[in-house]
């Protein structure tokens, strides 16, 4: 079996594939996602998927058959707390992530009753709109330590090797109250910058330690004033290993910059 890479993707605002104004907008987005099959060796065996709109006090994984849905946005259109991605879980690919992290030293738990949020079913949506591939969810830890989610990704790399696509889904830039103001479109992109020659050094410890020493980086808590939306990112480059990052695209939306990268 190949090594699959892995992936860290800006999942852009709400459940925009299902709004004919946001695809206009997110036009670039969604043709990216698309295509994001082709730069695979193989098709997965089951994607791995760490979202920022799952947080919970220690890392759980999501261990139903038949996960359900989550509407967890505001303000959009009826029809859209209504939508179906009905993607197969992977109860086994939960139990074997559990036991990775059991032997990092790292507690794991068990929900049976996760589902799919939108940071989960608008990327996998657009990669897989079959509905087809088997997806487990694995949440972040509310303390949001960055060291502690590297870890986490650093234990769970082995999966690579296994057909398993490991995919961390957040956001570049996530602060509510910038999107759509022109000074964001700056903070947007000199935060971005800084990710982008962190996951770009070719030494995994000088990415990593760039990547905990975050809050450093230029606009930082302006881009971030809340983690949630990066910390998928320390996922994916923990299990990155030795591979070196690149960036997939960027898109601009609402002033913003929204940054998506491939590892390996």
């Amino acid at each position: 079996m190949t090594r699959f890479p892995t992936l860290f993707l800006s999942h852009g605002g709400g459940p925009w594939p299902f709004m004919e104004d946001r695809r206009v907008q997110y036009a670039k987005t969604a043709a990216e996602f698309a295509r994001l099959p082709q730069l695979l060796p193989a098709r997965p065996k089951a994607v791995l998927v760490i979202t920022g709109h799952w947080e919970a006090d220690d890392f759980t994984v999501s261990t139903s058959a038949q996960p359900p849905m989550v509407y967890d946005y505001y303000g959009f259109p009826e029809h859209t707390y209504h939508l179906k991605y009905p993607a197969p879980g992977q109860p086994e690919l939960a139990a074997q992530v559990k036991a990775l992290l059991a032997r990092a030293g790292v507690d794991c738990r068990e929900d049976p009753n996760q589902g799919f949020d939108h940071g989960t079913f608008v990327p996998l949506g657009l990669m897989y709109p079959n509905a087809d591939m088997p997806i487990v969810l694995l949440s972040l830890k509310s303390s949001y330590d960055a060291a502690e989610h590297i870890k986490v990704g650093q234990a769970i790399a082995r999966l690579r090797d296994e057909g398993i696509l490991i995919v961390g889904s957040g956001l570049t830039y996530h602060n509510m109250r910038g999107f759509n103001r022109p000074e964001s479109k700056p903070v947007s992109y000199d935060f971005e910058a800084y990710l982008n020659e962190a996951i770009g050094n070719p030494d995994a410890a000088r990415r990593n330690a760039m990547l905990v020493d975050w809050e450093n980086a230029p606009s930082a808590r302006l881009a971030h004033p809340r983690e949630d939306h990066l910390l998928p990112l320390m996922v994916a480059a923990g299990a990155a290993g030795s591979d070196t990052g690149k960036r997939v695209f960027v898109d601009e939306v609402s002033n913003v910059a929204m940054a998506s990268y491939v590892f390996g």
